[in-house]
């Protein structure tokens, strides 16, 4: 069985986008390959975060992995601050790496902007730490969107390197775009994805928005120019993604819909969307409601970082003896 590794930053809401175009994905995969699914707090804190309210987003995140579907005795759910290797190793990729190849990563270069000298160094390091994570578990592939491509092509980049200079240690994953998934944009502009970084609270449903708020959201949507919903990514962005949205939802194809609402207008398709968004959100939720507060959520946290900890801490055992960082050889 082939194994997938995942990490959500726990540093905001988790949105709509982010639930159908891979946390749904996530409940198909669990029956098919060994998954590894991380709240990655250490990745969170290469900005300032308040402390009590990271630890709130951290339960939120691994109670909203459940809710969803992902079964505890099918995949193994953890904090990455819970299993020491994923630091240690962190490290030992960093020294690995070389500072002319962090620099050129996109994301840093995009985060590090008008900055000045005030960069924190979490940003130029985050890659390595990156590549530890999934490199910890034997990973055959990442499921990741194409903003984190460059980072998995790094870690195949750390991954061989070391193993030319210690021997062949790490498996190296692929790159593995899924096909699967709903990409969801932003509902004031349809030209970028769906963040829970936006600073707009009307660009992106939270998957624990309740009714009236995404009623409004979605009353507030940009529209297009015409009154016609018909599904046109280049010419109609904004009416395309609402609608991409409601295919993802209701099951319904573009086709479809465009027959629902011929002659209709853009009135009555928003009121009608935002009933089916709600809709499938609403055992999700209720499920959350059970989870955030008991002991059932730590339990699995707790068995998921004690299982995370046993595979991670077998690698990291044998890439420190590999290189000379333990006392002894191993036996």
């Amino acid at each position: 069985m082939q194994t997938i590794f995942s990490g959500i930053q726990p540093s905001g809401v988790i949105t709509l986008g982010n639930y159908l175009g891979a946390m749904r994905q996530f409940v198909e995969l669990q029956h098919d390959y060994n998954c590894y699914f991380c709240i990655v707090n250490q990745h969170a804190i290469t900005v300032p975060q308040d402390p009590e309210q990271l630890r709130k987003n951290i339960r939120t995140l691994a109670a909203l992995y459940l809710a969803v579907g992902l079964e505890p005795e099918k995949v193994t759910l953890f904090i990455q601050s819970e299993v020491p290797a994923h630091a240690k190793l962190g490290w030992i990729m960093q020294c690995t790496a070389y500072v002319g190849e962090l620099e050129r990563m996109t994301q840093y270069k995009d985060k590090a902007r008008d900055r000045g000298e005030a960069i924190p160094g979490g940003l130029l390091a985050y890659p390595p730490l990156m590549a530890a994570d999934i490199l910890l578990y034997r990973t055959d592939f990442v499921p990741v969107g194409e903003d984190q491509k460059q980072h998995i092509e790094l870690t195949r980049d750390l991954a061989e390197r070391f193993n030319q200079r210690y021997g062949e240690l790490f498996k190296i994953p692929d790159i593995r775009v899924p096909e699967f998934g709903a990409r969801i944009m932003s509902l004031q502009d349809a030209t970028r994805k769906m963040s829970k970084s936006d600073p707009n609270q009307n660009a992106f449903i939270s998957m624990l928005d309740d009714e009236s708020a995404i009623v409004k959201k979605i009353k507030r949507a940009q529209t297009d120019s015409d009154n016609s919903v018909h599904f046109d990514k280049a010419n109609k962005p904004a009416i395309s993604n609402l609608m991409t949205i409601y295919s993802a939802c209701s099951g319904k194809t573009m086709e479809e819909i465009e027959a629902l609402y011929k002659g209709k207008g853009y009135g009555a398709f928003k009121t009608d969307l935002a009933e089916v968004v709600v809709e499938t959100l609403r055992p999700i939720q209720a499920r959350y409601a059970e989870l955030i507060d008991s002991p059932e959520l730590d339990r699995v946290l707790d068995e998921g970082a004690e299982k995370a900890k046993r595979v991670a801490d077998e690698t990291l055992n044998k890439v420190e003896e590999a290189m000379g960082l333990s006392r002894v050889r191993a036996k």
